[in-house]
């Protein structure tokens, strides 16, 4: 069995979702710290053409505490979202799946003013996998394995994955800075790294602006089409 986990994030890069369509079971990293300055409340569309940058609005963020703890914040969510969706309109209206992919979004977003960052972005995980029809299991680590947080960061991947009996770890490239294949390997689990290949897309007639959010992926390409793209990777 192939388990993933990782920290939820708002609509992200079609990487995020390779990550999953690789795996039996995936988990929402949601008890760990808050990460300033991280991808879990924002990343980007394309704006005139250019790459522009959203953030969902929280309150009282801060890396010392856990995603379940950081919430929205309601006194500028709702004008943040208005914007947003202006935003959406003036920038994708004209793109070939707008009108079949907007109704997703709104379903994220439009009800969670009192909500955590980390069920809104998981959230929005949710939504995207059963758009683009992956269907495996998908579990909340404050849900099933809470009890684990007290272990190290490599103690607890591997004791989720064994109780799990997964046979395979499979993480985020970023992460062979972080994990060896010794310490996992010793448990008999085997240890890849996912690596996105080569993915580009027509953006009405303009330059390729690459690594935006899967938002950008849906207004321009058919399911089907995804779902191909979704196999654009190489296990390392």
């Amino acid at each position: 069995m192939k388990l993933a986990i990782m920290q939820p994030y708002v609509f992200p890069y079609i990487g995020y979702f390779q990550l999953i369509n690789a795996v039996d079971v995936f988990i929402f990293y949601d008890d760990v710290n808050f990460i300033k300055g991280g991808w879990i409340h924002r990343n980007k569309l394309l704006v005139n053409n250019s790459e522009y940058l959203f953030t969902v609005p929280l309150l009282k963020p801060s890396s010392f505490r856990k995603l379940t703890e950081i919430e929205i914040n309601p006194k500028i969510y709702i004008s943040w979202r208005h914007n947003f969706f202006k935003t959406l309109q003036q920038s994708y209206s004209k793109a070939p799946y707008y009108n079949e992919v907007l109704p997703l979004i709104e379903r994220v977003l439009k009800n969670h003013i009192s909500a955590n960052i980390g069920k809104i972005a998981a959230r929005s995980v949710m939504e995207v996998c059963e758009y683009l029809e992956i269907k495996n299991q998908l579990f909340f680590s404050s849900e099933r394995f809470a009890a684990s947080q007290n272990k190290g960061r490599t103690e607890r991947l591997i004791y989720i994955a064994k109780l799990l009996e997964a046979d395979t770890y499979i993480n985020a490239i970023g992460g062979k800075k972080l994990y060896r294949n010794e310490d996992f390997n010793k448990e008999g689990i085997k240890l890849e790294f996912i690596k996105t290949g080569e993915i580009e897309y027509t953006q009405y007639s303009n330059e390729f602006v690459p690594n935006l959010s899967i938002i950008d992926v849906m207004m321009f390409n058919s399911k089907e089409q995804i779902q191909i793209m979704l196999n654009r990777y190489e296990l390392i």
